[in-house]
């Protein structure tokens, strides 16, 4: 089976500080990587470097594009990126507002997305945002409310939706959960594992919260000082950690 996505070397250095070294995997359709680390590990370099945030000092991203096959999205031009961002790929921020544009209707949020892969008929447009809008658990009366008249749980389910409407491949998810309290996250998390579930989506998802990872992801890659130092089945690295940093991991969880 060829890789949704094969990650070759990549390499981002700041001066003399290592963003993250030589890092290589593949992703398969339908598979959820988790990458896990403290802060400062090289994990959101990483995952900025993947989805083409940020340009690599060295390596490869190689995406195996419906129309083209594996194309090296590295040196793929601007506006080929941007429309793989816009069709194939959704981006999930820590913060909602980083995702959604605040000023514009929950509904716009949604179509805006549409309407940047050529939907243009405003009928459609809205009823496909409102039933997208009741996926993610927001009432279709809020079709017309913007965001910042939602909670920060709704505001994270609303960029979930506008990335989503689209269908997908692959999402890229950067603390899905983060900032959100105990109950919130649970709530979307749940919705996240049933959506992840139904499209057969693969995700690749940086947190530092094991039972994110958990409940989530398939394979488990933990990161320390810009290096990958352990990978595996999510439960075998869990349950059994072979690497001493990710026994410090999991047993500083196991303590709180």
């Amino acid at each position: 089976m060829t890789p949704l996505l094969s990650v070759q070397g990549i390499t981002k250095t700041y001066g003399a500080h290592i963003g993250c070294a030589d890092v290589s995997f593949d992703l398969y359709p339908g598979e959820v990587m988790g990458i896990v680390g403290e802060s400062g590990s090289g994990k959101s370099t990483l995952l900025n470097c993947m989805a083409g945030h940020l340009v690599p000092d060295a390596g490869q991203v190689v995406f195996d594009t419906r129309s083209d096959g594996p194309r090296d999205t590295v040196t793929m031009s601007e506006p080929e990126r941007r429309m793989l961002g816009r069709t194939d790929w959704a981006f999930v921020h820590q913060h909602a507002r980083d995702g959604l544009r605040m000023g514009v209707s929950a509904g716009g949020n949604v179509g805006e997305r549409l309407m940047a892969v050529g939907d243009r008929h405003y009928g459609d447009i809205r009823d496909k945002a409102t039933d997208w809008l009741e996926r993610v658990e927001i009432h279709a009366s809020r079709v017309d409310d913007r965001p910042t008249t939602f909670s920060g749980g709704m505001q994270q389910r609303l960029q979930i939706a506008r990335n989503l409407v689209t269908g997908p491949r692959l999402v890229f998810m950067d603390e899905p959960t983060g900032g959100l309290d105990v109950s919130v996250q649970a709530r979307l998390l749940d919705l996240l594992r049933g959506l992840v579930r139904d499209m057969g989506l693969s995700a690749i998802i940086v947190t530092h919260d094991l039972a994110v990872v958990r409940l989530l992801a398939d394979r488990l890659m933990v990161m320390k000082s810009g290096h990958v130092v352990e990978t595996g089945l999510t439960d075998q690295v869990l349950d059994d950690p072979q690497h001493a940093y990710s026994q410090l991991l999991v047993s500083s969880v196991l303590q709180v």
